[in-house]
């Protein structure tokens, strides 16, 4: 706990103590003051210096003002009767235990994002030349460094495993529970926790361009983004402030005046006490703590299921998305290739290159050899679905033949793998298959024998986020992608969306999302955009919202988006809405029942029937069932059933 928070609750204590003590022990009258007004300068001076400074200063009248003005009133009468100490006392004590809530409820909130993340103070391992390693503050470290992380420690940098496997836990970035494996080559986020094992990597970025750093920057910057229910709520405190201290006047001054002239009898006492009940009633602490402590909440509860919103104005915006855009590649697809069919021609046409295993394993097994000699991402797909290396193989002479393929040497056969005219060059004939995807042809000895199916495969939620986003209320969602319309009417049939554009550049993105934009019914309807690639910066800069897959987006596309999915899960768009339309419910129930109460609780003081203890109710009870009504987004379940 802060050593100022501390302060507070010692202050709040002693002030507790004193007025217990007061109204309990027999004590005179000079006595008994001096108590009080002892207590109340405890709990309170900081708000009366804060109210002389702001009036002071010029800058208007805010709560501050108002506490001070109502309870040195209440003092003022408490001293006229000899009675009442407890009042004023007891007012700036309430206010102060709200503001303590209020200040725990937001730190709450920004630990939820923070604390997994905040390298502060933290050191890393940097490899020397001998093998032996120095701590230094990762600030200092360059990127290309190498860094050693034991099990139980936190990744501070960006970077990529040289050597050595572990698990690491990715909550703090992603939201997600299960630990991800890692080993050498993988790319690894600062902000992750190795959970076993030794890992040594090579830092790929600077601290300030690291994954954890982007996210606590996006967080600080989130506070100056204002959404418009916000900009209200600031604008409509410093006019209403000064209207409430002016009504207070006149219900003080006008009263008292028009019996001194009627009946010759003033009551100063009786309107002036309920002027200052007013003045209590009317502070506006209810809805200039509650609304951005929503927004704030929501921020915060979104960042913990690894969604970044940088800034309240786009909670808003999200609460009001009825169309949402879709790019195919990266976003609601892998973005990588994967073997999704392998179709060998039979033994006889493998011969004897390869033994061992069924026909299809035969054919990967013979295809994996010769794509080793190749970086193409296809090749890399083959290598990945069948490991190879290391099997005793003779493999010699890779050669890539552009724009149609590979050649190699296995165990003496002469095999090629590639596309079809490649496969008539080596004097076989290929054969097509019906499948979506790209067809990749083998050949052994000139003999065809059979292809494999790459594709790049639809992520695992991406259907049953489709189908959350209907379920919220989107009634318009659409996919663009560069590809041609075979694939992408596949991929769009698979998913549930009915609305494709296909064989797009970027620039038609660009004037596809604008059209789609003029359909909406501004200010009052939004359309999201969700992309990863460097070419979707451009589009995602013209959504109303938008959305980067923020794991193996490009920073283009995360620094053009108003909202990073740090998981690349697209199930998390909609978890994004639902978080956004609930803040937006809570905000509305959070200003009309403010208000509300404040009206009837006004004229009950108007009338006379209100108490002090009536305005404290109106003032800081309510800022606490507000403030309450604000932490339920810190609770609220985002994903759907059939995604746990």
């Amino acid at each position: 706990m802060m050593k100022g928070q501390k302060g507070i609750f010692l202050r709040i204590g002693i002030t507790v103590f004193l007025i217990f003590f007061a109204g309990v022990a027999d004590l005179n009258p000079l006595t008994s003051m001096i108590l009080y007004a002892a207590a109340y300068f405890i709990i309170g001076h900081d708000i009366l210096r804060e109210a002389a400074e702001r009036i002071k200063d010029g800058d208007g009248l805010d709560e501050c003002v108002l506490m001070a003005v109502a309870t040195l009133g209440a003092w003022g009468l408490a001293l006229y009767e000899n009675d009442g100490y407890t009042e004023a006392v007891a007012v700036m004590l309430f206010y102060q235990i709200g503001e303590r809530f209020q200040s725990y409820a937001v730190d709450r909130s920004r630990r939820n994002v923070t604390a997994l993340i905040d390298s502060h103070g933290e050191y890393v391992h940097v490899e020397k030349e001998d093998g032996s390693w120095d701590d230094a503050l990762p600030e200092t470290v360059p990127a290309g460094s190498v860094i050693v992380v034991k099990a139980g420690e936190k990744i501070l940098l960006d970077g990529r495993v040289l050597s050595g496997s572990g698990s690491l836990n990715m909550a703090a970035l992603t939201g997600e529970s299960l630990p991800l494996d890692v080993k050498r080559g993988q790319a690894v986020l600062s902000g992750s926790v190795n959970l076993q094992g030794v890992l040594r990597v090579e830092t790929t970025k600077g601290y300030n361009e690291s994954t954890a750093t982007k996210i606590l920057r996006l967080i600080e910057e989130a506070g100056a983004r204002k959404s418009r229910a916000e900009q209200f709520i600031t604008r409509f405190a410093r006019v209403y402030t000064p209207a409430v201290v002016g009504s207070a006047a006149l219900l003080a001054l006008l009263p008292p005046l028009y019996g001194l002239i009627v009946n010759g009898t003033a009551q100063w006492y009786v309107w002036v006490y309920r002027a200052l009940i007013f003045l209590v009633i009317s502070c506006p602490c209810a809805l200039v703590i509650s609304v951005p402590l929503t927004f704030f909440a929501a921020v915060g509860r979104a960042g913990k299921e690894g969604i970044l919103i940088k800034g309240s104005q786009y909670v808003e915006r999200l609460a009001h998305v009825k169309t949402v855009v879709f790019d195919k590649t990266g976003t609601l697809t892998k973005g990588k290739f994967d073997v999704v069919a392998v179709h060998p021609s039979g033994l006889a046409a493998l011969g004897d290159a390869v033994s061992g295993g069924t026909e299809e394993e035969r054919l990967l097994h013979l295809t994996a050899h010769v794509e080793s000699f190749s970086a193409h991402p296809i090749a890399e797909a083959l290598r990945i679905a069948y490991a190879a290396a290391g099997d005793g193989c003779a493999v010699a002479g890779g050669e890539e033949v552009a724009g149609k393929g590979m050649r190699a040497v296995v165990n003496g056969h002469a095999v090629c793998v590639g596309n079809g005219a490649f496969m008539e060059d080596c004097g076989a004939a290929p054969v097509h298959c019906g499948c979506e995807g790209t067809i990749i042809h083998v050949a052994v000895d000139g003999k065809y024998a059979g292809h494999i199916v790459i594709s790049d495969v639809v992520k695992p939620h991406a259907a049953v986020a489709v189908k959350a986003l209907k379920e919220k209320g989107i009634r318009r969602l659409v996919m663009l992608t560069g590809d041609g319309s075979k694939t992408a009417a596949a991929v769009a049939d698979e998913l549930g969306i009915t609305e494709v554009y296909s064989e797009l550049l970027p620039a038609d993105k660009v004037r596809i999302v604008e059209g789609l934009t003029a359909d909406l019914r501004q200010p009052v309807e939004a359309l999201a955009f969700t992309g990863d690639g460097l070419n979707d910066a451009p589009v995602l800069a013209r959504a109303d919202v938008g959305v980067a897959m923020g794991a193996l987006g490009s920073d283009a596309a995360v620094e053009a988006a108003d909202v990073v999915l740090m998981d690349d899960d697209p199930l998390k768009l909609a978890a994004a809405v639902k978080i956004a339309q609930k803040g937006m419910v809570v905000v509305k129930e959070n200003i009309v029942f403010a208000i509300g109460i404040k009206i009837f609780v006004l004229l009950l003081g108007a009338a006379g029937t209100a108490t002090m203890g009536f305005a404290v109710f109106a003032d800081v009870g309510v800022m606490v069932l507000a403030v309450l009504n604000a932490l339920r987004l810190l609770f609220v379940n985002t994903l759907p059933q059939e995604s746990r």
